[in-house]
């Protein structure tokens, strides 16, 4: 188990937040899902599909300091803070470098902070025993420092959390039964994920007839007009009317049943969540924007 591949478990989805004695509530980190292997001196990070990057975080090392136990498996969150809230870019960021010139000045740059929420392993594995159980193992042998830290959570009351995440703008909660064992690669209802609903103003970059929908896109710092989702949800008939009309007047070329136009027009949605390539999902038209410039229409995170 030590140093192998290893599937974590994977987070259902829950619908609403909600209070439940039976349930401890964490905050949903924005970042990359790690799993940290320690023994003695040695420390490696994997991903959740069990690629090696332990190169890429030399903040390693410190963290290694902050694990009193000889031998551990932890499962964690790998996020950069920024203004006191995880951005999943940054992370990414340094997901991506691979030069260890650049590596060491992101250190500095882009600091590494591991929220550890769970243990799989010391002396023995700790797969079969209860969430709590886990949770105190964890407490007793990894101190909170700028690099590692325990994850927060709170007992019985998801709705309050999942309000505090909404004035922060993190991603939302996550709810785990106590009496939960930890089942490696496998979907479980025991742990259920709570996001809540974000709003963006988007460009138009083209739109589907049948069943109808808009292209939408944003612009980032290396690239312009990039396609992010499609909206189908959300519109009313006089939406639609007035949008053909407009668009009459924009469309440059038909490819696979979309018209693609002049990005010069910009709307109003709100998305339930991002994929690491920025696409967003569970999307519902909100407006169209007349005075909003494309240019505008920004990923700002």
């Amino acid at each position: 188990m030590l140093f192998t591949e290893i599937k974590p478990m994977i987070v259902s989805i829950g619908k609403e937040a909600f209070d439940d004695e039976n349930y401890i509530f964490e905050p949903k980190w924005d970042g990359w899902r790690i799993l940290i292997h320690k023994q003695g001196s040695r420390i490696e990070a994997f991903t959740r599909n069990g690629m090696l990057i332990s190169s890429k975080f030399p903040e390693l090392k410190e963290a290694a300091a902050a694990i009193k136990a000889h031998t551990a498996i932890f499962d964690c969150e790998g996020i950069v803070l920024r203004g006191g809230r995880p951005v999943f870019d940054d992370f990414s960021y340094r997901g991506r470098l691979s030069v260890s010139a650049r590596i060491n000045r992101a250190v500095n740059t882009h600091p590494i902070t591991f929220v550890v929420f769970d243990v799989l392993y010391t002396n023995r594995d700790h797969l079969d025993e209860s969430l709590m159980q886990r949770k105190q193992r964890l407490g007793d042998i990894v101190d909170s420092t700028y690099v590692i830290m325990p994850t927060m959570f709170i007992d019985g009351q998801g709705k309050a959390l999942f309000e505090l995440m909404k004035e922060r703008n993190m991603e939302g909660i996550v709810a785990k039964r106590k009496d939960s064992k930890y089942q490696l690669d496998t979907k479980s209802n025991d742990w259920l994920k709570v996001k809540y609903f974000k709003s963006i103003d988007v460009v138009i970059l083209g739109y589907r007839a049948n069943p109808f929908g808009l292209v939408i896109g944003l612009n980032f710092r290396t690239v312009k007009n990039k396609p992010v989702g499609v909206v189908e949800f959300g519109f009313l008939q006089e939406d639609k009317i007035m949008f053909l009309a407009l668009a009459k007047q924009l469309n440059t070329f038909m490819e696979d049943k979309t018209q693609w136009i002049e990005p010069r027009l910009c709307c109003r949605i709100d998305y339930l969540e991002r994929t690491d390539t920025h696409q967003l999902r569970t999307t519902v038209f909100r407006g169209f924007l007349p005075d909003k410039k494309p240019e505008a229409c920004k990923w700002e995170s």
